[in-house]
């Protein structure tokens, strides 16, 4: 009687663990000011945001840009790290070494819901590692 029961009630969690779907993934959107680029076999994260670029190293190293005048392009420094380019074609220079940024491209995140009631029913995004 106890293997009766034993069997009955997982056969009951079985089916109660079957009913449970996994939640589904979010729809994804390329992101407007997040970029992710190679450089030398790594990945490296650029953020454009008020007037700055913001990287994010492979090694977590966090760097903070400031936009300059450019004749064209883009162009943003700190004294010691540049940043140049034009779209995602992106060129970093430190100590007068230019490399390329290769193959840059938005990161994906999760689409912006259309109505204020499904912005208030969708959980809060994680925080972004290069900040805001």
């Amino acid at each position: 009687m106890r293997r009766l029961r034993a069997a009955a009630l997982l056969a009951a969690a079985l089916l109660a663990a079957a009913c449970v779907g996994n939640p589904e993934k979010p729809e994804e959107e390329p992101s407007k000011d997040t970029f992710e680029c190679m450089l030398e076999g790594e990945r490296w994260l650029v953020r454009f945001v008020d007037q700055e670029a913001r990287l994010l190293t492979p090694q977590g190293e966090r760097i903070n840009l400031y936009q300059i005048t450019s004749g064209s392009g883009v162009r943003f420094t700190n004294g010691l790290i540049e940043l140049r380019g034009r779209g995602t074609q992106l060129t970093l220079i430190r100590d007068n070494f230019a490399r390329d940024l290769l193959g840059c491209k938005p990161v994906m995140v999760p689409k912006e819901p259309a109505s204020p009631m499904q912005r208030l029913l969708q959980p809060a995004p994680p925080a972004s590692p290069l900040g805001k």
